[in-house]
């Protein structure tokens, strides 16, 4: 019979931690606001040269994957070479929107809720990263990465130029973004 007893307030503090849990989870989400960049990157690596579009391409991935809207833009940019053909300084220009927390506290249609989101950036995370795009990721964090709302970076990254070996593609950080079923616009 006493074991009867306890399970009552044992089920009582499980209800308890649970309801405590969600409304955790609920504040971990803040209301943001989308903020637009624009960005002339320049490839200044040693190790791996790339066409204009080839950038371009590698960086629309970096900046989605850090948590960019969908429709982030990376277009080659002024190459002498033509296109498909390596430059040996490739050049894209970057226009994306970043999630920023939205301090005012209005309550209009052009905010919605974000969350910190962890992000990875190593060999094929995102998928077509490879450890020859090395320099370019350690551009990606001096330049780029610091127009978005971040957190607790941790950069491992390693680069030895002029070859792969030694190098390392390891930089985690949390990316304040979108849910990602949220809409990516707003209203």
């Amino acid at each position: 019979m006493q074991k009867l007893a306890i399970l009552p307030p044992l089920l009582l503090c499980l209800i308890s931690s649970l309801s405590t849990a969600d409304g955790a989870a609920s504040a971990a989400s803040t209301a943001g606001v989308w903020e637009k960049h624009q960005y002339s990157f320049v490839s200044m690596g040693f190790t791996s040269t790339y066409s204009c579009e080839g950038l371009a391409d590698i960086l629309k991935q970096l900046l989605i994957a850090a948590g960019a809207r969908a429709d982030a833009k990376a277009n080659s940019g002024g190459c002498a070479q033509g296109f498909g053909r390596v430059e040996p300084l490739a050049r894209a220009d970057l226009i994306f929107y970043t999630l920023s927390p939205d301090s005012s506290k209005a309550a209009d249609s052009q905010t919605l809720e974000g969350i910190w989101r962890p992000v990875t950036f190593a060999v094929r995370s995102p998928r077509q990263l490879m450890l020859g795009d090395c320099e370019v990721v350690e551009q990606f964090r001096a330049q780029v990465l610091p127009l978005f709302t971040t957190r607790n970076i941790v950069d491992h990254t390693t680069c030895v130029p002029h070859q792969d070996s030694g190098s390392v593609i390891d930089l985690k950080f949390e990316s304040f973004s979108a849910p990602l079923s949220a809409p990516s616009r707003p209203r």
